[in-house]
């Protein structure tokens, strides 16, 4: 394992840190993690089994992060942020946590910060950026640049500024074509039913 440039790391010391990336003391990491370049991850910040944090990602106290997880070059999660298992955050995407940020009157405690989940299986796209306090639900599809300001549903594709669905996608990453009964099937067999305009689930 590469040298970490801090005084102490996390027990857990099966995970991978390149030697300019900043793990603070207390940090729990799980096994096979790989943090990359310039990244710094703060002491109760908790990363699950497996995950890629690429170049130059800033992970704060609190966050929580799912196992399988991966984070590409120059995202900043804050406090308040929650990843589930299997989350693609796209390059310099951004998320926020707080709703009315002013300088000159700081809100910069926990009970400022809105929480903001990801849930199992989402993608967020390049330069999209996440409002605090929604949740994108399972397998969430955000488009590059979108501006999401409001909660996803399960396997919806949103994009532009305000993000609006603009169809949907399964699990495995295809686009869903309904037919006239409200049912599709992707290119790898599995099922799904268009319940309404906001609603679309996977059959068993």
């Amino acid at each position: 394992m590469a040298e970490i440039n801090s005084a102490k790391v996390s027990p857990n010391s099966d995970y991978f840190a390149h030697e300019s990336a900043y793990v603070d003391a207390g940090a729990n990491i799980g096994t096979g993690t790989k943090i990359w370049h310039f990244s710094h991850i703060m002491g109760k910040a908790k990363i699950g089994n497996n995950c890629i944090l690429a170049q130059n990602v800033f992970v704060a106290d609190n966050v929580i992060i799912g196992d399988r997880c991966k984070i590409q070059n120059n995202v900043s999660l804050y406090e308040g942020v929650i990843l589930e298992d299997y989350v693609f955050c796209g390059p310099s995407m951004v998320f926020t946590n707080v709703k009315t940020p002013r300088c000159e009157y700081p809100r910069n405690t926990s009970a400022d910060y809105a929480t903001t989940r990801i849930k199992h299986g989402s993608s967020i796209g390049a330069n999209a950026t996440i409002v605090c306090g929604i949740t994108l639900n399972e397998r969430a599809f955000v488009a590059a640049g979108a501006v999401v300001t409001k909660d996803v549903p399960a396997y919806a594709m949103v994009a532009g500024v305000p993000a609006k669905i603009i169809g949907w996608m399964s699990a495995y990453g295809d686009v869903l074509e309904f037919d006239a009964k409200g049912y599709a099937v992707d290119s790898i067999g599995d099922k799904y039913q268009k319940i309404s305009d906001i609603e679309v689930k996977k059959l068993a």
